[in-house]
């Protein structure tokens, strides 16, 4: 990243009509959270680095007699490190106080927010769908993912709609704006990576997994016009709002169901053209990701497309890299993060019936508004091992 570049405000986020009212406070702490992000990311950093190359890498081999063979032992070298303690209790803080201040935003219009979302729900009722047998899965039910109080699902009364509403605040403070006016980056990236390298793909029927909010899908919904699109998630707020939100944004063409995508047996087998997921893999069980998979093969059409914005897997990396990117794991609440990363993507596709050999991975970045976020620079990476709005998608074509 660069060292000086000038950040937007987050009240250059596009509103709608269920986005949260942010006062002058409000905006101010956002926006300090998101400097000190930056600051942490292109500053501070860095010198994480500079600790491990100069003090704790020379003493672990002077008591060992051999360089760290696994991100693990340099962990556990650096947790003595001072340096290291800094950087990441400020960046462990500057996450639980991206949430508290969200959450402080929406619960303080938690009734008029319900009753916004349920007139949008209201007006295409046909198009949401909660179903109150659905289970919400140990991986989400124990875990406040990322730090979020309630996680994705809790519901402090009914019809709330406040944990979703925290995370759309919020999101913004975390990559600095990088996913653009509406933090749908990762969902833009999808539709540009299609527009330019498969321009003649047309779904007809896009399935979305583990959509939360909906932002990712909204774009691939804009889109792709004519395809009926479904998104599901097992958290009932999320799905609320990510409807009334989709809603609010004039599109009409997604269906937003409560469901659990490790057995879908309300759709037919090869149903879908096109199946996604943006940011999933990292909060899913291993439990739960071979039974997802294995849905996604038999709903998937010969001839059509799965594809699955992530981080990018360990082995593609070295220690140093997959240490600091392990943070999440360890000090952000991110208990599968470290685990999914370390998995063999091919071996777990074999097992799901799919054929290894056509699985692929790509770079892709948000698109961002440039007049709002500024051009990047020449020589920006854009990544902070983990925050930057850039992904190693995996996918594969299902060949008839």
């Amino acid at each position: 990243m660069s060292q000086n570049k000038t950040l937007p405000s987050w009240r250059a986020l596009t509103s709608h009509e269920v986005m949260p009212e942010a006062n002058h406070d409000d905006v101010a702490r956002l926006n300090v959270l998101t400097h000190l992000n930056y600051h942490l990311g292109s500053r501070v950093l860095p010198g994480v680095k500079q600790a491990f190359e100069q003090h704790v890498k020379p003493a672990f081999v002077a008591q060992q007699q051999r360089e760290p063979e696994t991100r693990h032992e340099i962990r556990q070298a650096m947790l003595q490190n001072g340096y290291f303690q800094f950087w990441s209790a400020l960046r462990r803080s500057a996450m639980e106080m991206r949430h508290q201040t969200g959450r402080i935003v929406a619960l303080r219009q938690a009734d008029a927010l319900s009753a916004q979302v349920a007139a949008l729900n209201a007006s295409a009722p046909h198009s949401l769908a909660l179903d109150a047998t659905v289970q919400v899965p140990a991986n989400i039910s124990e875990v406040d993912i990322h730090c979020q109080p309630g996680c994705y699902y809790q519901e402090y009364f009914e019809a709330d709609v406040t944990v979703a509403a925290s995370y759309d605040v919020g999101l913004f403070v975390t990559t600095a704006g990088l996913l653009g006016g509406l933090s749908d980056g990762g969902g833009q990236a999808i539709v540009n990576w299609l527009a330019l390298q498969h321009p003649d793909f047309k779904p007809k029927r896009i399935l979305d997994i583990g959509c939360t909010i909906g932002h990712n899908i909204v774009p691939l919904a804009q889109a792709f016009p004519d395809a009926e699109v479904i998104a599901i998630d097992v958290a009932r707020p999320c799905l609320r709002y990510a409807h009334a939100r989709a809603v609010a944004l004039g599109v009409s063409n997604i269906s937003f169901v409560q469901a659990n995508g490790e057995d879908l047996p309300q759709f037919a087998d090869e149903s879908f053209d096109l199946i996604t997921t943006a940011m999933f893999w990292h909060e899913t069980s291993h439990s739960a990701m071979p039974n997802i998979l294995r849905t996604i093969n038999r709903l998937l059409k010969p001839g059509g497309l799965t594809l699955h914005l992530e981080q990018p897997q360990y082995h593609q990396m070295g220690l140093y890299e997959q240490f600091i990117r392990d943070w999440d794991t360890y000090f952000n609440n991110e208990p599968y993060w470290g685990p999914m990363h370390d998995l063999d993507l091919p071996a777990m596709l074999s097992q799901a019936g799919f054929n290894a050999a056509d699985m692929f991975d790509v770079g892709v970045r948000a698109k961002v508004d440039e007049r709002i976020f500024g051009k990047r620079e020449a020589g920006e990476s854009g990544e902070d091992y983990g925050r930057a709005p850039v992904w190693n998608a995996f996918g594969l074509w299902k060949k008839p």
